[in-house]
């Protein structure tokens, strides 16, 4: 049955799914329809970072914290230009912003950027009903006046394609390269600068979040951002120390298609590699591996990850929908973490190699930090090679 948060209202959304479930509530930020992925999020912080996270093209995301829209918007936590996600679904509408970095209203904030949100939903019945089916395809519709074709939006849920096959990266990454000296933030003083002679550093922009750029500018990198369809050709003209392959959606097999030369052509020359998220899944394809579309993905920003050749047990944000089959690891690739919810793999390095990748996300904007070290190992490793 179709519900509604308040039966004397008249609704003013509608989250349609593929199986024919409605749910109605209370439609904010801008009007229309989308057609998309539904997944949901854990992380108790940043929803201004995960709906501008480009690793969110093509899906809607249910927030399970209820406290959305409190802390309202401000240009410096945007990840991308604009929001990427295609919608997104909360428990109680969006309150008045209350906090000291507030520049906007989240609300208006999705109105201007074409984003829709849909308030006044069970969440909770919402995301059980994800992880028993997995992630559905669903319409989002806001209409002001309340009118819905229910029939005409689950038939749209039905025939979107989703996400398997689908190659995303090129719809996110940067049009051009360009060069990157932005660290990341501290008290007081906000966003600094990178001073003097950097580590050189590409980046291959699936799409990467900008406080990964930071991370690296932080440990002494000097990069150059690539687009991600850049040839190893490409890559090496630009005599890297390191080569660095960025987070971003879609399918990873259908993006490898013009990726993995590229890596394979970088690693034949024995050059520091490391991988975040969709990055991670590219070097393991590049390898020899395979990749799977998971049930529901994972997440959050409080996901445990084992790195199994330490013991150690670290707290980590993370956003995918496909991971890595570490059944199909070939030979010399080793598996350094695993996730403590299912077991997945969430990290891979070359043995002998300065070569790692991890599916987590290390950069945590806005967190938590446990992952940093990361990009001082990648630092490392070409200050070594540097001074070999």
């Amino acid at each position: 049955m179709p519900e509604s948060p308040e039966p004397n209202a008249r609704p003013t959304a509608c989250l349609a799914l593929a199986d024919g479930t409605i749910f109605y509530g209370h439609g904010f930020g801008a009007t229309g329809e989308t057609v998309a992925e539904l997944c949901f999020n854990t992380a108790m912080t940043g929803y201004q970072e995960i709906m501008t996270d480009p690793s969110y093209a093509g899906q809607v995301v249910t927030f399970t914290f209820p406290h959305i829209g409190n802390v309202g918007v401000n240009p410096e936590d945007d990840e991308a230009t604009e929001p990427v996600a295609a919608g997104m679904v909360v428990k109680w509408d969006p309150t008045e912003p209350s906090n000291w970095r507030a520049a906007g209203e989240l609300t208006d904030w999705l109105t201007r950027r074409g984003r829709i949100g849909i308030g006044g939903l069970d969440t909770r019945r919402l995301t059980r009903a994800i992880r028993r089916q997995g992630a559905p395809h669903v319409a989002l519709a806001h209409d002001p006046e309340g009118n819905f074709d229910v029939a005409a939006l689950v038939a749209r849920a039905r025939a979107w394609s989703g996400l398997v096959g689908l190659d995303l990266a090129k719809d996110v990454t940067c049009a051009q390269s360009y060069r990157w000296d932005e660290t990341r933030w501290a008290w007081p003083d906000g966003y600094g600068r990178r001073a003097g002679e950097g580590l050189r550093v590409v980046a291959i922009d699936y799409g990467a979040k900008r406080n990964i750029l930071r991370c690296l500018a932080s440990a002494g990198c000097d990069v150059t951002v690539l687009p991600a369809t850049a040839t190893a050709e490409d890559v090496l003209a630009l005599e890297p120390e390191g080569v660095f392959l960025s987070n971003g959606p879609g399918d990873p097999a259908a993006t490898g298609a013009y990726a993995v030369p590229m890596i394979q052509g970088v690693l034949a020359r024995d050059l520091p590699v490391f991988g975040i998220c969709l990055g991670h899944q590219m070097l393991a394809l590049a390898l020899g591996a395979k990749t799977i579309k998971m049930n529901h993905g994972h997440h959050g920003a409080n996901h445990p990850v084992k790195d199994v050749e330490s013991g150690k047990v670290e707290i980590t944000s993370m956003n995918h929908g496909f991971a890595v089959d570490s059944q199909t690891l070939p030979e010399g690739v080793i598996e350094t973490h695993i996730s403590l919810f299912d077991g997945s793999n969430c990290g891979i390095r070359i043995k002998d190699r300065p070569v790692f990748s991890v599916q987590h996300h290390p950069e945590a904007s806005p967190g938590p930090q446990d992952s940093f070290y990361l990009f001082e190992r990648f630092a490392a490793a070409m200050r070594d090679r540097r001074a070999a």
